[in-house]
């Protein structure tokens, strides 16, 4: 998978420069929607199943800061995943330097309910299983 570039916009940095800390947590939407595009799956092709992926939890570490201009190269990986939910992590760089280290987690669901994705869509369930990071 390509590694998603996000470039610091002027008005996601705080009035230091530096880009504020809850910017990360959409950076990482924005990589892991992109990730899965690549994958083919998008969330329009899981959505139109009626197949929906809330988060339900989030972290962030953060180890140097990036400011207005920076480019944050983020990889994405699923570091973990069952049935019923999947794990990503992120690493994010600038300019060759480690800037945060992230984990997202998501369910499944149709209909408000939790539903077995190896079922549901099974294509999509293979697809993820083969990215799974083995590390």
């Amino acid at each position: 998978m390509n590694t998603y570039k996000h470039e610091v916009k002027y008005y996601e940095c705080d009035r230091m420069g530096v880009t504020h800390h809850s910017n990360y947590v959409r950076f990482m939407e924005e990589a892991r929607v992109d990730w899965l595009d690549q994958l083919g799956f998008g969330f329009e092709k899981i959505e139109a199943e009626n197949v929906f992926s809330p988060v339900i939890s989030i972290s962030c570490e953060y180890k140097h800061p990036t400011t207005f201009k920076d480019i944050i190269e983020i990889e994405v990986k699923i570091s973990k995943m069952s049935e019923m939910k999947f794990e990503f992590d992120y690493t994010m760089r600038s300019n060759g330097k480690l800037v945060c280290l992230g984990h997202s987690a998501h369910c499944f669901i149709e209909n408000g309910r939790p539903v077995a994705i190896s079922k549901r869509l099974p294509d999509f369930y293979q697809s993820l299983k083969s990215y799974l990071s083995v590390e």
